[in-house]
């Protein structure tokens, strides 16, 4: 159940909190107080979407928290499992909404969005205006008959579901197989060709095309280079009056200075060294004029290599490194030509022994439907009854339909809410209190079979009064005996039996806020007097005080 809510900064909300019955908690108020605010905030703390506009103007972040007292039996592996310690049956839910992201926690413990929601379903059974909706269209009445059902049922479901997954992508791939092989033969050819082609260029090495263009400028400028290197090494050792020669008595000077003073030594090394490696200088340069010949023959084939690289690049690829990913990708379409034939056997088999599976599961599933559509009939006939509709027929229609996500059934909710008519779907044919009714009924046979701890209805009394109000009253009243319910109502009837009435009033002054205010006493006679008459007078707080004393 809810223990408490805390709501700071909320649409029209500044500070609010509110500490709530284990039974029937009621909000009442005039229309447009700000009633659906606190629902909508307690929906939003366990996961509800939100827009921008949730964050009161000039504040920088709404915050909501709620404090939950779970049931003995809940299974709280589900928190353990996610990081989050429990102490006692007690959590903390909150969220923080920032203009651009929002932020939840258990028990301080950061959590996402899809976590929260998870918990949500095991927790609490919110039923606004837009949930009816959802309730009166067809596409949505074979998850509800589907939720109605034990867990063997739901897991035959969920499995059925995910093996029908699984099989359409399975023929997905088939379909992908299949056009693939229908590839012409004549595409396979050209990819071999360019496969063999880039083959035949033998790339090794992705700077290849550099290395040979630097050996074809040396070879182009051989003589020039015979001429420098040659000439470079005459004037260090080859001509008469070469370098090294006179270097040679300034060498022979130095000896004599160190044999005299010993402090010329490390001059007469350093100069010994770089003799020795002017010597080795000339000895290379020497070498190297020597070595270098003309070589027409490298350069053709120098010349010839790099055309075929050009060639190559032009059609594959900009640089040879690209030439290379273009090879492995082509590799890899005809790799998947050559493979499909293969594939699509296996897929076919695959995709057999899946249908032969979902065919057996969806006879199971559909079968477990149709003796739930009868249960859950007959459950919320009895339930319209107590409602003051008791020529109300129920029904659940369940037809066989091509397979699909859900099976091979479709569900759909009929009524009839008089007796001399034919059941008809439920969206064509109840008026606005008997879809109250019918909704309060659902869920209160849901909310038994699903052992949520609180319900909450905002407005589940619009278009009924009268005998019908008593007998929603006595409804509400009876499942909030085994379930903590939160409602918001206009009925006098209705807020006269709740164990909680908190009365919501919207005040303004320089803004606008809203204020909630619980009630005992003779503020609840004047609350209910008000919702009875629409002011507070003799006759109003007599009803009311009759009322509350009939409770």
């Amino acid at each position: 159940m809810i223990k408490s809510v805390t709501v700071n900064n909320y649409i029209l909300i500044d500070e609010l909190t509110l500490n709530f019955d284990r039974g029937f908690n009621v909000f009442t108020g005039e229309t447009g107080a700000g009633k659906s605010i606190i629902i909508g905030a307690i929906d939003a703390a366990l996961g509800a979407k939100l827009n921008k506009d949730v964050i009161k103007t000039g504040a920088e972040k709404a915050y909501i928290e709620l404090v939950i007292e779970l049931d003995d039996n809940f299974d709280k592996t589900i928190f353990s499992q996610n990081g989050i310690d429990i102490e006692g049956n007690e959590v903390i839910v909150s969220r923080e909404i920032l203009s651009s992201t929002s932020r939840s926690r258990i028990n301080g413990v950061l959590v996402p969005q899809d976590f929260v929601k998870d918990i949500r379903e095991k927790l609490l059974d919110i039923h606004t205006q837009h949930q009816s909706y959802n309730y009166l269209q067809a596409k949505n009445h074979i998850t509800l008959l589907d939720n109605f059902a034990l867990k063997p049922h739901r897991d035959n479901v969920e499995e059925f579901r995910s093996k029908y997954l699984v099989c359409q992508g399975l023929k997905k791939k088939l379909e992908q197989a299949k056009n693939i092989v229908n590839t012409t033969e004549q595409q396979a050819d050209f990819l071999k060709f360019q496969i063999t082609e880039i083959e035949n260029a033998q790339i090794e090495d992705t700077e290849e095309c550099e290395k040979l263009e630097k050996e074809l400028d040396i070879l182009s400028n051989i003589e020039r280079l015979k001429e420098l290197s040659y000439s470079s090494y005459q004037a260090l050792y080859g001509d008469d009056e070469n370098i090294i020669s006179a270097l040679g008595s300034v060498k022979a000077n130095l000896s004599k200075l160190s044999q005299t003073d010993e402090t010329v030594i490390p001059l007469e090394e350093d100069f010994i060294n770089a003799y020795e490696i002017l010597k080795e200088t000339a000895a290379q340069l020497r070498n190297y004029a020597e070595s270098k010949e003309n070589d027409n023959e490298r350069m053709d084939k120098i010349q010839e290599r790099l055309s075929l690289l050009e060639k190559i690049k032009r059609k594959y690829g900009s640089s040879l490194a690209q030439v290379l990913d273009t090879y492995n990708s082509l590799c890899e379409e005809l790799g998947g030509i050559e493979f499909s034939q293969g594939e699509i056997t296996v897929l076919e088999k695959e995709i057999n022994e899946i249908q032969s599976q979902l065919q057996i599961l969806a006879q199971t599933i559909s079968g477990a439907r149709k003796e739930l559509a009868e249960v859950l009939s007959e459950a919320v006939t009895r339930e319209l009854e107590k409602l003051e509709l008791p020529k109300s027929r129920f029904e659940i229609s369940v037809e066989d339909v091509p397979m699909g996500e859900n099976g091979t059934d479709r569900v759909e909710f009929m009524i009839s809410t008089n007796v001399s008519e034919a059941v008809k779907p439920l969206a064509k044919t109840a008026s606005g209190g008997e879809i109250s009714r019918v909704m309060l009924a659902i869920k209160t046979i849901f909310a038994k079979a699903d052992k949520t701890n609180t319900v909450i209805f905002d407005e589940i009394d619009t278009g009924i009064s009268g005998k019908a109000s008593q007998a929603v009253a006595d409804a509400i009243s009876d499942l909030s005996k085994v379930h903590q319910v939160i409602l918001i109502t206009h009925q006098p009837i209705i807020a006269a039996r709740a164990d909680s009435h908190f009365y919501v009033k919207k005040e303004q002054s320089d803004v606008t806020k809203v204020s909630v205010y619980k009630l005992d006493g003779e503020n609840r006679v004047k609350a209910i007097a008000l919702l009875a008459a629409g002011e507070i007078n003799e006759e109003s707080s007599s009803f009311a005080r009759n009322l509350l004393g009939a409770v």
